[in-house]
Parts: structure tokens; sequence; C-alpha cells
């Protein structure tokens, strides 16, 4: 059996988004453009061939890799959620780090979804698991590489 994967819907819908380019656009450019190259000749030698050859490897790669992880995914929708200030899947979460008085903000999502530049932290990070089911105004203790962090949760959003 295998477990599902939480992802927000956001991530979901960007994944589909990219899965319907793959298929709609980029695939049928890719054939066209294996189709020309053929056209020209001799295969051993024409880098036109060989260079959509691979592109098409990995664009249906890129598709199988999208279409397994849709399969496995248990898509959570944010904005239904309401945890009464609990810190849950998807949420997003406004910190004070108690040492150095800087405000931190982070929404924590799935895996594939993760960007630390824009604020989204994965569920398997180090921060998200010491989060998850805290509430708003406990202060919690995150190990990290850094050492451990002492974060106060002030805001805990569901948007």
């Amino acid at each position: 059996m295998t477990t599902k994967v939480p992802i927000t819907a956001r991530g979901a819908g960007k994944l589909r988004a990219e899965l319907v380019q793959l298929k709609t656009v980029d695939r049928p450019r890719i054939i066209q453009a294996i189709a020309e190259a053929r056209a020209h000749g001799d295969l051993k030698e024409n880098a036109e061939y060989h260079a959509a050859r691979e592109q098409q490897s990995f664009a249906e790669g890129r598709i199988k890799e999208i279409e397994g992880k849709l399969s496995h995914a248990h898509v959570v929708d944010i904005t239904t959620l309401n945890a009464n200030g609990k810190v849950v899947f998807g949420c997003t979460v406004e910190m004070i780090d108690e040492d150095t008085e800087e405000t931190i903000v982070y929404q924590i999502v799935g895996e594939d979804e993760a960007d630390i530049k824009v604020g989204m932290i994965s569920v398997n990070s180090p921060i998200a698991r010491a989060l998850i089911t805290k509430m708003e105004g406990d202060v919690v203790a995150v190990q990290v590489p850094g050492g451990e962090r002492s974060l106060e949760i002030i805001e805990v959003r569901y948007v």
C-alpha cells in the first residue's frame, strides 16, 4: 500500500497545469521537431534529431513523475481548514525568533512545493515538525543545523 503525500490545492493545481502544458504543447512540439529532423536524412550524425529525442525523453519522464505524484497526492484545501489557532499542514505561521527579534513567516507545505526563498517549508523540515499541533502564543524550541532556535508563534492563518 502506498501512502498518500500531502499537497496543498495550489501545489496540485500547479502540477496539473504543468502536466497539461507538457501533454498538449510540449509533446506535440517535440514530435514535430523529431519528424522534421528525420526528414533531413542520416540519423546517426543528425544533432537536431538527437536533441529532439533528448527533449522527448525528458518530457516523458516528467509526465510520468507528475502523474505519479498526483496519483499519490492527498490534496488539502487550506481555505476550508480552521483548526482554531493550531498549526496544521497548509497553514501560514507568523513567528518571532526570540534570540534575534526577527519576524518569520512560513507556510507549511508538501515536499514538492517547498521553497524557502518564498517562505514555504516542507512539512518534513525540522521547523515544521516542531510547529505542527502547537498553538498561537506557544514558544517552540527548534533544533536546526545551526543550533537551537526559540520561536514564539504570533499568528496562524488558514489562507
